[in-house]
């Protein structure tokens, strides 16, 4: 199953089950963490894609306890990027496996460009993420 997951591009990162838990305004990304549990523990992670949101986002709480967030598509075939928990990295989704550090510098696979990365403010009980330079 996950060969065939891998061919078709399919990732095995969610949604926020909450739509509601995050917001697109002015050129940033408002995400309310109390609404999205799904971001609570390193190595976990959420796709944002919808409301107006170009790029699509994955956005990830990672092994460094810190609230990251990259372009979600790969530089070697567009395809979606995972968290990889417990590894310190981020990978696409497709066969070629690409791989990525955190700050999106390619460290294995086909891709050889890096994935663009946005920064990250936390603050209170919210993270906003700024799209725009």
């Amino acid at each position: 199953m996950k060969l065939l997951k891998r061919i078709f591009g399919i990732c095995d990162t969610p949604q926020p089950a909450d739509p509601q838990a995050w917001s697109v305004k002015n050129g940033s990304v408002r995400i309310v963490l109390s609404r999205l549990p799904e971001l609570k523990q390193p190595g976990s992670g959420v796709r944002l894609e919808g409301k107006g949101l170009d790029p699509r986002l994955l956005v990830f709480h990672g092994d460094d306890g810190k609230y990251h967030a990259i372009a979600n598509r790969c530089s070697h075939m567009g395809r979606r990027i995972d968290v990889l928990a417990g590894s310190n990295t981020i990978a696409c989704c497709s066969v070629s496996r690409s791989t990525f550090t955190y700050d999106g510098q390619p460290v294995g696979g086909a891709a050889k460009q890096p994935v663009r990365t946005y920064p990250v403010g936390l603050d209170d009980e919210s993270l906003t993420i700024v799209l725009t330079t």
